[in-house]
């Protein structure tokens, strides 16, 4: 038994999804963890269901995913099959889950010679519970009556009615009908601490043929502030071969999960971003959303432009050290409400903008978006958030005077680090003590000469003022950096993580280096140096970039953000790895990230375990991380760009291809692309 309340692992269950509707599932199909169930927006519907075929549960044998939306569950129902060795009756559960809407289609197959007479009954548990009580472990009666001292949200009354249709569901803001497929008899019932839905048909399956029932729920949410996305994403029809198979299937199964987590706000509807990952995160993440559009732009700009356009609405007008809003800032995370962690000091307000760099990352996704072909009078209509955004980095973002981007919570319950590692035990020394903010991260200063530049650039292209200023605060940026940051060391120099309060280099070794590079921040020298790191077995698991070196104090495998390797992170250290010239590391990493995938039926998670690949037959779960999740998903499209060397031409609007060499995955060809016109083929 768990002292303290502990949170859900995710890494042996099955999900389907279209954002802003989720369903969790052990891979038969039923339901018995704390994280199962059915949920829209951050409220869990269900917690819960179980189907019984004659009184009894199926013996499952398989299951298979088709799309992020579908999937069917395979059992055998020997109990009523007959006595011979073949089993003759079989059941297919396919759930399918769209926007707002459960579908579970229930189909017994009869191989016998002889009619079946059966029942079929589902037994529905609603919950109704806010998405932070489920994460922290505290949304069943029993877990908060274990931990009783833990101040927890009241859980919400749930009227059952009878209504057209079927039996509804509902709180003050929430509301769900339960239907059955006809002859199908369902009943609601409340008792003091026990709410359930119970469906049942009588069936005669016939004789060499089958019989199919279902049940639905239709979810309708008051107070969200997401919704699904019209229309279809600018990826529908792409597909990939290669000589490694496992790229292509990557990609294929990568695109599906994105069309899953394609989503908009209430107030933006025609406005699609990508939700940053389910479970937990089924909504606008300014860092996460900006990653997986930059990945995308080799498929079109849709998601890009729509992207900058909803983050622009969201800029900072105003100082608010609640929020941690500023003018010209781009905002971290969207909520319906306040966002607390029972047990936690942690509360965000529903809008809430502690992050540092997701304002130089909104300016580098409009520079690639119009490189890569967003119309001109999209981007135009954007220069007044640039000119907002690159604002903030010099006035408030260098919050001391010194040329640096840097960030503090001085809330006492924001986020104590605010670079894409968040976590509060991040930024460490080799030693393993903490290091003290004011922050000042690596790649973040590498964002911010990015910005200056690709920012200048568009203002010179649109004949705005400025452009020299900008570009002159980049080179100034540069000097500072190679000044302050770079460490001796007899393995060779290389960059600290981050300066602390007392602009000290912290010493510990970091995936943070491979951000870097591709940026213009780095020389040669100093991108050679950068990339020989990133390939040296402390920092490469051969299942991706450790998140942490090994031979610091504070490594470990599954520590979230001191060990682990994130998908995303791996993925644009191998894409400056490709535009700075180093194919053979960008190679090597690419291998990995190609393992790892094939250890996770090609849907990767939002972060595995850093444990070595000459230790461990397949990459390990990190068994509470997030999946699908969209930069470790939109991560297949940026490796397959490397690999092909794609890049845009800014003076003929034309794509070239110069593969990387060695060619990892042998010939590549890709259907889909916008540009240049399908089908593009490399050899």
């Amino acid at each position: 038994m768990f002292s303290h309340p502990v949170q859900p692992l995710l890494h042996d269950s099955a999900i389907v999804l279209a954002a802003p509707t989720q369903a969790w599932s052990r891979s038969d199909g039923q339901t018995d963890k704390p994280i199962h169930g059915l949920y829209h927006a951050d409220t869990r519907i269900l917690s819960g269901w179980s189907l019984l075929i004659g009184g009894r549960t199926g013996e499952a044998i398989g299951h298979a995913q088709r799309g992020a939306g579908e999937v069917t569950f395979t059992s055998l129902l020997r109990h009523l099959d007959d006595r011979t060795a073949d089993p003759r009756l079989r059941l297919e559960v396919t759930r399918t889950v769209t926007a707002g809407r459960l579908t579970e289609r229930i189909e017994i197959i009869s191989g016998l010679e002889q009619a079946v007479d059966t029942t079929v009954s589902v037994r529905l548990t609603p919950d109704f519970a806010d998405m932070q009580t489920v994460k922290a472990g505290l949304a069943g009666a029993a877990e908060r009556d274990a931990f009783g001292g833990v101040d927890l949200p009241a859980a919400p009354d749930v009227v059952v009615t009878e209504a057209s249709g079927g039996i509804r569901l509902s709180t003050d803001t929430v509301a769900a009908l339960v239907g059955v497929s006809d002859d199908g008899v369902l009943a609601g019932s409340t008792a003091e601490a026990d709410t359930e839905v119970t469906g049942t048909w009588s069936v005669t399956v016939p004789a060499k043929s089958s019989v199919t029932v279902e049940w639905t729920v239709e979810i309708a949410h008051a107070a969200t502030v997401v919704q699904a996305a019209s229309g279809l994403p600018e990826w529908s029809g792409v597909s990939v071969r290669s000589g490694d198979a496992r790229l292509g299937r990557w990609v294929a199964r990568a695109l599906d999960d994105l069309t899953g987590l394609r989503m908009a706000t209430t107030t933006s509807s025609a406005e699609p971003f990508l939700a940053a990952g389910a479970p937990w995160f089924f909504t606008l993440f300014g860092r996460d959303s900006l990653w997986a559009a930059r990945f995308l732009l080799p498929l079109g700009t849709e998601i890009a432009g729509s992207t900058l356009r909803l983050l622009a609405q969201l800029q900072g007008t105003k100082s608010d050290t609640e929020t941690a809003e500023q003018p010209g800032k781009i905002m971290h995370e969207l909520r319906p409400d306040l966002y607390s962690m029972p047990g936690e000091s942690l509360s965000l307000p529903p809008l809430y903008y502690g992050t540092v760099d997701a304002t130089p990352l909104w300016i580098c996704l409009l520079r690639d978006a119009y490189r890569w072909g967003l119309a001109t009078e999209e981007v135009e209509a954007l220069l007044p958030a640039l000119e907002a955004a690159l604002g903030w980095m010099r006035d408030f973002g260098d919050s001391d005077g010194d040329g640096f981007l840097e960030y503090v919570d001085i809330t006492g319950h924001g986020l104590a680090n605010q670079g894409w590692k968040d976590s509060g035990d991040s930024i460490q020394w080799r030693d393993g003590s903490l290091a003290d903010g004011p922050i000042a991260l690596c790649e973040v200063q590498a964002y911010a000469y990015e910005a200056y530049i690709g920012g200048a650039e568009l203002l010179d292209a649109f004949g705005r003022a400025g452009g020299d200023a900008w570009r002159a605060r980049a080179a100034a940026l540069q000097t500072r950096f190679r000044d302050s940051f770079w460490i001796d060391a007899p393995a060779g120099r290389y960059p600290a993580v981050a300066l602390d309060a007392f602009k000290r280099p912290v010493d510990t070794v970091t995936s943070n280096i491979g951000h870097l590079l591709g940026t213009g921040l780095l020389s040669a020298e100093e991108s050679a140096l950068v990339a020989a790191r990133l390939v040296s077995p402390e920092l490469n698991s051969g299942y991706g970039l450790r998140t942490m070196s090994t031979d610091s104090v504070g490594y470990w495998p599954l520590s979230y953000h001191g060990g682990s390797v994130w998908t995303h992170d791996t993925a644009i250290a191998i894409a400056g790895l490709g535009r700075a010239g180093f194919g053979a590391e960008a190679g090597i990493l690419i291998e990995g990230l190609l393992a790892a995938a094939e250890s996770f039926d090609y849907r990767m998670p939002e972060l595995h375990s850093g444990d070595a690949s000459s230790l461990v037959a397949a990459a390990v779960p990190y068994p509470a991380a997030c999946r699908p999740q969209a930069w470790s998903a939109a991560a297949a499209v940026s490796v397959l760009g490397t690999v092909l060397g794609l890049e845009p031409d800014p003076v003929t609007g034309q794509v070239t291809s110069t593969p990387i060499i060695p060619a990892v995955v042998g010939d590549v060809a890709v259907r889909g692309l916008r540009t240049p016109p399908a089908p593009a083929r490399v050899g």
